[in-house]
């Protein structure tokens, strides 16, 4: 899962990433409004934890706008304010949950694995193409009834965007670029690495939908994951 984390303040900022990378999620920081609007318009990511004394755009103006976008990433406010008055305004603004400082990493760890239970049944938990199915709350892939193959965070985001992109070719730039965001290094190996160990986790299902494109990257063969006629 990919985190976005707004806060203005280094120590909670670095206590909450540390959290979160270490269950296995990517995170992200930002210190001020106006690039936490920036990150989310720009980057696919799965949860914003958003504090609201950020500079610049204060945490609910930054709420605000994203939802006006029609952006539907689920967020959690975090703040040092306990007032009822921003609890009740930021959830009327399209929170999905609210958080006081202080607060221990257990209970924002819990919160956000209610928060997806709750929001998973509006999403599409199952992703399907033929005989391909990939549990996004379980982050496995099978085939059919068969076995159930265990990914990792990345394994899952780069299956995910391959199936929702069938049969477009992907260069490394582009897989780059949306999968792993602005940030990774396009001079390493490191795409090429995650192809390869999706590849033998769908080799584990016989299906081998990943081609390798000459001189361009790779596409995800749609008609590899359907049944034999």
């Amino acid at each position: 899962m990919r985190v976005l984390i707004a806060e203005d303040d280094p120590k909670i900022a670095r206590f909450v990433a540390q959290g979160l990378s270490a269950e296995g999620h990517e995170t992200s920081l930002v210190h001020s409004g106006r690039r936490a609007l920036e990150r989310v318009e720009n980057e696919s990511f799965d949860l914003l934890i958003l504090d609201l004394g950020l500079p610049e755009l204060d945490g609910l103006e930054v709420l605000r706008q994203i939802r006006a976008r029609r952006n539907e990433i689920r967020v959690i406010v975090v703040t040092a304010r306990g007032e009822v008055d921003d609890r009740v305004i930021g959830l009327d603004l399209g929170a999905d949950d609210y958080l006081a400082k202080p607060f221990s990493f257990v209970e924002l760890s819990a919160r956000i694995r209610a928060l997806f239970r709750r929001t998973e049944g509006g999403a599409e938990r199952v992703l399907t193409l033929g005989q391909l199915e990939v549990d996004r709350v379980e982050r496995t892939l099978s085939r059919g009834e068969g076995a159930k193959v265990p990914l990792t965070s990345r394994e899952l985001q780069l299956l995910d965007y391959f199936m929702k992109h069938a049969d477009e070719p992907q260069s490394r730039a582009m897989l780059a670029d949306r999968v792993w965001g602005y940030q990774f290094d396009t001079g390493t190996n490191l795409i090429d690495v995650y192809v390869n160990y999706l590849r033998k986790k769908l080799r584990l299902v016989n299906l081998e939908p990943v081609k390798t494109l000459r001189g361009i990257g790779y596409v995800f063969d749609a008609a590899a994951c359907s049944p034999v006629s």
